[in-house]
């Protein structure tokens, strides 16, 4: 493994935490600026695709700027079943969670989601593919890349968690105060379980079954 220290290149490093933190929803915003509100499978597509695009770039930096292995963000797949079992449990927990959360936040009256009567609904294979992303980039980007760099930098587990998860939650803005509270609480779990296993595939699979679970499956099975 090549123990080349990220802290030997600051600027690298630097540069990979303003993509991690801030480059996919400032991306989300200028994309939207530009074409509008969602309104077509392909423009939906084509965000998407951009935000894949900000994953390539700093997964470049990883292994070209800072010189060091996927390994260092906390992709191991030489056990893929452990892996693959721990996302399996995770999700479970997640799913729990996400009803418990629902639940209450609609016993407080707390808005959740978009107040939009006219907003448009991509297909399932597009819903698909935004899970597919959200598991993979927010992954990515909150836990395995920004924990481990803020870690690495300052020393300090609780700072380099919170401001992630801060971000993180922060970001979801428009779902209303329902949305970034249970966004802040389900990214706390995914943060808790990152730091016990150091196992990014084990959350990418979680945050992309979970969100497939309510984002896809249920709609297919209640006919919505």
């Amino acid at each position: 493994m090549n123990q080349f220290s990220p802290l030997k290149r600051p600027a690298a490093t630097i540069a990979g935490l303003a993509i991690a933190l801030f480059a996919s929803p400032l991306f989300i915003a200028a994309y939207r600026r530009i074409t509008g509100e969602n309104h077509s499978d392909w423009q939906v597509v084509g965000r998407e695709l951009g935000i894949f695009l900000l994953v390539g770039v700093l997964l470049w930096i990883v292994r070209t700027q800072e010189a060091l292995p996927l390994t260092s963000i906390g992709w191991h797949t030489e056990k893929l079943r452990r892996s693959l079992l721990r996302g399996l449990a995770l999700t479970v927990i997640v799913l729990a969670v996400t009803v418990c959360l629902y639940l209450l936040l609609q016993r407080l009256d707390i808005r959740l989601g978009e107040e939009h009567n006219s907003v448009f609904h991509p297909s399932l294979l597009v819903v698909t593919l935004i899970m597919l992303r959200a598991g993979i980039s927010e992954e990515i980007f909150y836990r395995g890349y920004a924990i481990e760099r803020l870690q690495s930098l300052f020393g300090n587990k609780v700072l380099a968690s919170a401001v992630p998860l801060i971000i993180f939650a922060a970001g979801h803005y428009r779902q209303g105060l329902g949305g970034i509270v249970a966004t802040f609480v389900l990214g706390g779990i995914f943060t808790i379980f990152y730091l016990k296993y150091r196992d990014l595939l084990a959350n990418i699979t979680a945050h992309f079954l979970g969100d497939f679970v309510l984002n896809v499956i249920l709609p297919l099975v209640s006919g919505g």
